[in-house]
């Protein structure tokens, strides 16, 4: 039986775009993936002429690492850009839909924030830097106030996370604006000198929004074609081993029980890679178990074009923490990108749960398409019920990155020490984008070292 260069777990973006960049840097690798489909979370599915995203229903081609792996698996015919109109982004506000100001002028010019509020926020460059970690709540209101927290920061940040800006870190869950006031001091300034210098400048996202013409998930299946039979699925590690410098992993689903591998690289929740690590490092795994990933609910509907009034005319919408709905915010879906929707129908895709929201519980398919629809049909003016609903729920959905992240995964990295030819690699780790996830991948694989 031979020996790989790598062994890795789980065939999510962070598992097959490692696997990609590893062996295009010359090592041998193997994915093993438990599951019975590849790409974890991003999942689309075409039915009855719509087109739904289960998980991400698009990413921001911000780092050359992405553009580099869509170019390496030759999907770049297959690049949708899209539309204009997502740089539209409305928020809820007392039941009406705002849209989020993008320029100077439109900011004086927005109801979205009082007099008071618009003064508070010019003056953020006079505030001092924090003293120790701090949520992105107390970030927020310390540097541009508590209505931006309430009214722009706090949506975002469920539309991002499905998270509590009370309980997330500003230094491990928005890393680039931390950044600002750590280098200069200032949001604002920071930002300014970065454009001055030509250097992306930071808070605001950054990037050309993408997707692909047959959904998102065309981009791990293009991927784990180009590995070809370095991927197999359907294969369960239960443990690992290491005798006489190399890697045993042990596996339900192979014809030989056994993997041996130089290195392995664990791409797996925290609480999956938890199970795999206890025997080896108890201490460790337990801190990983703290990692929290609330559930949430997407839940696409189609439509009549005629049954809404709104021009849908943007992103979408995200609802604060402050208004009273459950649902976190809707997706103009069939707006974004073509071919999402029959002709003369569109696909609004909303999430619900998440930190703020941990009612979903065992609520059925049905049940919760309603819930969704009479918090939505209000605010859009939907005028009958949907003519088509899929529902899909992550019971685990998106790690949070909350005080005492970055510690955690320092202590989990000196225990790793220990173990030669041991990694981790998700999107707990350092960005929970599909982007993030392919820049680590890439960034490993050009540190990788033979063992």
């Amino acid at each position: 039986m031979s020996t790989v260069d790598f062994a890795i777990v789980g065939a999510g973006i962070s598992g097959l775009a490692s696997a990609w960049f590893l062996r295009e840097a010359g090592y041998s690798v193997r994915v093993l993936e438990s599951a019975d489909y590849l790409g974890g979370s991003i999942r689309s599915e075409r039915s009855e002429g719509f087109l739904v995203e289960a998980g991400p229903n698009s990413t921001l081609e911000n780092t050359d690492a992405l553009g580099e792996l869509i170019r390496g698996v030759g999907l770049q015919q297959e690049v949708l850009e899209a539309n204009e109109q997502a740089k539209k982004r409305y928020i809820l506000k007392q039941g009406e839909l705002l849209p989020l100001p993008v320029s100077p002028l439109a900011f004086f010019r927005t109801p979205l924030f009082s007099a008071k509020g618009k003064l508070r926020l010019l003056a953020e460059p006079f505030f001092g830097r924090a003293r120790s970690e701090e949520t992105i709540a107390s970030f927020v209101r310390r540097r541009l106030g508590p209505e931006f927290l309430d009214w722009a920061i706090d949506p975002f940040i469920s539309g991002v996370y499905a998270g509590d800006p009370e309980q997330l870190s500003v230094q491990a869950a928005t890393r680039k604006i931390y950044a600002l006031e750590a280098e200069y001091g200032s949001l604002f300034i920071g930002a300014l000198r970065r454009l001055l210098a030509g250097r992306r400048s930071g808070p605001a996202p950054s990037g050309r929004m993408i997707s692909f013409r047959d959904g998102m998930q065309a981009f791990p299946l293009a991927i784990a074609h180009a590995l070809g039979n370095a991927v197999e699925s359907g294969v369960v590690v239960s443990a690992l081993t290491r005798i006489q410098g190399e890697w045993q992993l042990h596996a339900d689903g192979l014809d030989v029980p056994v993997v041996r591998a130089r290195q392995v690289v664990l791409c797996v929740p925290a609480y999956h890679a938890a199970d795999l690590l206890h025997p080896l490092m108890p201490d460790a795994a337990a801190q990983l178990r703290r990692i929290e990933y609330p559930a949430v609910a997407s839940v696409a509907m189609g439509f009549h074009r005629q049954q809404i009034d709104h021009p849908l005319d943007g992103f979408g919408f995200l609802i604060p923490g402050k208004e009273p709905q459950e649902t976190l915010g809707s997706l103009f879906s069939s707006t974004l990108f073509p071919g999402r929707a029959p002709e003369g129908q569109v696909l609004l895709t909303s999430f619900i749960g998440g930190a703020r929201n941990r009612t979903l519980g065992d609520t059925g398919q049905h049940a919760l398409v309603q819930r969704v629809y009479r918090e939505i049909a209000p605010i859009l003016g939907i005028s009958s019920q949907p003519v088509f609903s899929r529902v899909n729920f992550w019971r685990h959905a998106i790690p949070q990155y909350k005080i005492g992240h970055l510690r955690l995964l320092e202590q989990v990295s000196a225990a790793l020490s220990h173990h030669p030819g041991l990694h981790l690699r998700a999107n707990w780790i350092g960005g929970i984008s599909l982007a993030d996830c392919v820049r680590n991948a890439r960034e490993f694989s050009r540190h990788a070292r033979a063992v």
